[in-house]
């Protein structure tokens, strides 16, 4: 599903009114121009959206996007910025900023997955140029974890498109943590063992004792989130398409 298929970022239409669009065979910005279905003042509405919408898609200016949909929906607009969504993910000392740090960032966009190590590369401007280079940033219960930490660690506001795929996943069922739903859902990941305690352990041996080792586990333990994070929203994003749009296709 696609932005172009959705009707609710219009001012005054909501999730019934789209669908009875979607029954209608309305199920595209295209339809709009030669259906009879619409009055006048429907239509001339629409055109007037859609004509500004596609302005704003073709220069992937997604925060015109982020402020029309609400927030469950934003997984709508996953396929047209798939290039530069960036599936990210922290690793920190504990749960309080005011007391503990951030010790990783792991962010995966396109084909590539970049880590930001404290004491190394993990500074405020850098996160601050990787969240310019993404258009919807996802994670995984990070609304409430993850972008409130960096915030008030780093002294910076992320303005992005924030999907939350804890929020979407429960919408489908799911309950638990990002762990269990990916057993749920079949999805792979090689490091089972380790758990955010482990994280913070590993942390604390290649701080105090320079330990390499310790460094890479971390790492590629903070990776793995980022990376199983795409196919867990490619999963998600597939079921709701199925449950939402489909049923209403010729």
């Amino acid at each position: 599903m696609r932005i172009e298929n959705s009707f609710i970022p219009v001012s005054g239409i909501g999730e019934k009114t789209e669908k009875k669009y979607w029954k209608k065979g309305i199920t595209h910005w295209d339809h709009v121009e030669d259906t009879s279905d619409l009055s006048d003042a429907k239509k001339e509405k629409l055109l007037n959206f859609i004509q500004k919408a596609r302005k704003n898609l073709e220069v992937n200016n997604e925060a015109f996007f982020k402020q029309k949909f609400p927030n469950k929906e934003l997984w709508r607009t996953y396929r047209n910025f798939e290039e530069n969504v960036a599936f990210f993910d922290i690793e920190t000392t504990g749960l309080e900023p005011e007391r503990n740090k951030v010790t990783t960032v792991s962010i995966h966009r396109g084909d590539e997955t970049k880590t930001l190590i404290r004491g190394q590369d993990l500074t405020r401007e850098n996160l601050k140029e990787e969240f310019f280079q993404s258009s919807v940033i996802v994670s995984f219960n990070g609304k409430r974890f993850d972008q409130p930490f960096l915030e008030k660690s780093f002294n910076m506001q992320i303005e992005n498109p924030h999907l939350d795929l804890m929020y979407t996943c429960r919408r489908l069922g799911y309950s638990g943590g990002l762990k269990k739903i990916e057993k749920e859902m079949n999805i792979e990941r090689e490091l089972e063992d380790l758990d955010g305690r482990e994280a913070i352990r590993l942390w604390k041996k290649y701080e105090k004792e320079g330990d390499e080792e310790a460094l890479r586990k971390l790492v590629e333990y903070n990776q793995y989130d980022t990376v199983n994070l795409r196919d867990l929203l490619e999963r998600t994003h597939n079921r709701l398409r199925a449950d939402i749009f489909e049923p209403h296709l010729d």
